[in-house]
């Protein structure tokens, strides 16, 4: 399954949900950057795409089941929907069972057991410190405890340089 086919299939099944749809795109485009600059295989830049496009696969059912997309349950009601998301798909076994494993734990990122794994983990988090405003001492102790890549972190420390610096100078106060 071609990644366009992925993203088309994604866009169809937000139902012209726009902040869904522009999150796991900027999520995606990150992903991307960081895995073309880690000089991955194309196989495991397709991982980290295709990951990148359905890790929110779960929002819409956990908004209607459960009021809210808390990370627990979304990450619990994964699998099942995209076993149905690939269902009849060319995705091999294999990817399917790498993109359910990488999805089921995408806000647990003590839990990073791979560099597909470790890239959607920064690429989300990019996207999500500015969505959700997350405080400097956040964004300073998540760097500094979870990002890996060289690229994910430039791009953190680019995008995020005020807070960073003003997290810095509160540490040293």
């Amino acid at each position: 399954m071609k990644i366009n086919e992925i993203m088309l299939k994604m866009i169809s099944e937000s139902n012209g949900n726009l902040a869904d749809i522009e999150h796991y795109v900027k999520v995606t485009c990150y992903a991307r950057m960081i895995a073309e600059a880690e000089g991955l295989d194309e196989k495991t830049k397709w991982l980290c795409e295709a990951e990148a496009i359905v890790h929110d696969i779960s929002c819409p059912l956990c908004r209607k089941k459960y009021g809210n997309t808390n990370h627990q349950m979304q990450e619990k009601e994964s699998e099942a929907l995209l076993r149905e998301f690939f269902s009849g798909s060319d995705v091999s076994d294999e990817d399917l069972e790498r993109i359910i494993a990488v999805i089921s734990r995408h806000h647990s990122p003590q839990r990073i057991d791979g560099i597909d794994n470790q890239i959607l983990i920064e690429a989300d988090y990019l996207v999500n410190a500015n969505q959700s405003n997350y405080q400097p001492s956040a964004i300073l102790t998540f760097r500094n405890t979870y990002f890996r890549t060289a690229c994910g972190t430039r791009m953190l420390d680019l995008m995020y340089a005020e807070k960073l610096r003003e997290a810095e100078k509160n540490k040293t106060a």
